[in-house]
């Protein structure tokens, strides 16, 4: 029986101080009001690649790829899916890069750019290539870890 509330106790402490990860009702609810531009309640064509990459980073399947559902953007931004990701002091950092063209394109688009090209993995394992972001064309880089920069944060 002490094993047991000592156990319970444990747990409950736990409990206690591990933070509550998961995004607000209110704040996705403005999320989804800034996503779906056109107020049509799904996410389709431009206004689905961010979220749509961000889905695919995060291993969360679609009922139909491309397209997103308010219920399924909400589910996914509750589980913090669409948070977003700070790059590593000194990134791109060298490595072994086991990222496909595809998952370091995915990786950029979830950072808000977009008109990812001219993708390759140079010598020291970093995907280099082109985007735009506000507008304006950058040269990006995505490490082994995921660490996405462009030339407005080098």
């Amino acid at each position: 029986m002490r094993k047991t509330c000592i156990a319970l106790a444990a747990f409950a402490a736990i409990g206690l101080v591990s933070p509550a990860f998961a995004a607000p009702d209110a704040e996705c609810q403005d999320m989804w009001k800034k996503a779906d531009a056109n107020s049509d309640g799904v996410l389709s064509d431009k206004e689905s690649l961010r979220y749509v990459a961000y889905m695919r980073i995060g291993d969360r399947t679609l009922a139909t790829e491309g397209r997103i559902t308010q219920a399924e953007f909400m589910d996914a931004c509750k589980a913090d899916t669409y948070m977003p990701r700070k790059a590593d002091a000194g990134a791109p950092l060298k490595g072994a890069n086991s990222f496909t063209e595809n998952q370091a394109k995915d990786r950029v688009l979830a950072q808000g750019m977009a008109d990812v090209s001219a993708l390759k993995k140079d010598d020291d394992g970093i995907w280099r290539g082109t985007a735009s972001q506000e507008g304006k064309t950058v040269q990006i880089a995505v490490d082994y870890k995921g660490n996405v920069v462009s030339t407005a944060q080098q």
